[in-house]
C-alpha cells in the first residue's frame, strides 16, 4: 500500500488536518473498506507528531465514521454507508458563538440520551462509566488521557440510549467540543477545575444507575451548565 500525505505545517491544528490528510486517502480509495491503517508509531513518524496528535486524530476520523477501531488491533476503514455527512470544521469553534451554538445543541441532545440511557442501560453500561471516571481520576496527562476517558464516559451514556444516532451525532460533537475546551485550558491549572468536572461524572453515573429519567436528566443539565459556565458562556435553558 503506498499512501501520499501532504505535509503538515505546524501553524495549523494537527489532529485535524491530519484526519484531513487520511480522509482524502479514503475519499481517493487508496484505502478502501476494511482496510488498516497504519500504526500510531508509523503515522506519528510519518507526519512528524506525537502518538497523541494520531490519537486525537484517529478519534476524529471514528466520530465520523471513516474508520472503526478494534483494540489492541487497529483502525481500520469503514463501509461509505457508516460515514457522516455533516462537516464541523474545528478552526470554525474558535468564532465564540459558533462555539456557543454547538454547546446549545450539545446540551438538548445530552439532556435527552441521559434520560433515555436511564431507561434503557445495561449492566455493561454501567462498567464502562466506571471505567471512565477511574481513567479521568487517574489520567496521567489530561490533555490526553483524561479527555479521552472523558469521551469514553459520554459515548457510553450515548450507546446506553439504545438509539445508534445518539451515539453518531453525540459522539462528533463531544470530540470537537472536547478539542476545543483542552484548547481553551491547555494554558490553565486544572487543579478545581478537573475535580468538579469528575464530580460531576460521579452524579451523572449515579443518576443513570437510578433509572430515574427527571433526575438523571437534571444531573445531565447542570453538568452540561457548569462545564459552559467554567467556559463564561450563557446557554439558554428550558
Amino acid at each position: 500500500m503506498s499512501l501520499e500525505f501532504n505535509q503538515i505545517h505546524r501553524n495549523e491544528h494537527l489532529p485535524g488536518r491530519i484526519a484531513a490528510e487520511i480522509t482524502r486517502e479514503i475519499t481517493e480509495s487508496k484505502l478502501g473498506p476494511g482496510d488498516r491503517l497504519p500504526t500510531e508509531h508509523i503515522l506519528a513518524k510519518t507526519f512528524g507528531v506525537s502518538r497523541s496528535v494520531i490519537r486525537e486524530a484517529i478519534a476524529q476520523l471514528r466520530n465520523e465514521g471513516y474508520v472503526e477501531t478494534r483494540q489492541g488491533v487497529g483502525a481500520f476503514v469503514t463501509d461509505p454507508r457508516q460515514r457522516l455527512s455533516v462537516r464541523i470544521e474545528q478552526s470554525a469553534l474558535n468564532d465564540p458563538e459558533n462555539f456557543r451554538d454547538l454547546m446549545q445543541l450539545r446540551m438538548s441532545l445530552e439532556i435527552d440520551a441521559a434520560g433515555l440511557a436511564a431507561l434503557h442501560h445495561k449492566p455493561e453500561h454501567l462498567e464502562k462509566f466506571d471505567k471512565a471516571i477511574y481513567g479521568m481520576r487517574n489520567a496521567i496527562e489530561w490533555s490526553k488521557d483524561g479527555v479521552e476517558a472523558d469521551l469514553d464516559f459520554h459515548r457510553a451514556m450515548a450507546e446506553a440510549t439504545g438509539n445508534e444516532y445518539f451515539l453518531i451525532f453525540l459522539g462528533f460533537i463531544a470530540q470537537r467540543i472536547s478539542l476545543a475546551i483542552n484548547t481553551a485550558f491547555s494554558r490553565a491549572v486544572y487543579g478545581e477545575i478537573l475535580e468538579v468536572t469528575i464530580n460531576e461524572h460521579v452524579v451523572l453515573r449515579d443518576a443513570i444507575a437510578s433509572r430515574n429519567v427527571m433526575v438523571a436528566r437534571d444531573a445531565m443539565r447542570k453538568h452540561i451548565m457548569g462545564a459552559a459556565k467554567r467556559l463564561n458562556i450563557d446557554l439558554d435553558v428550558f
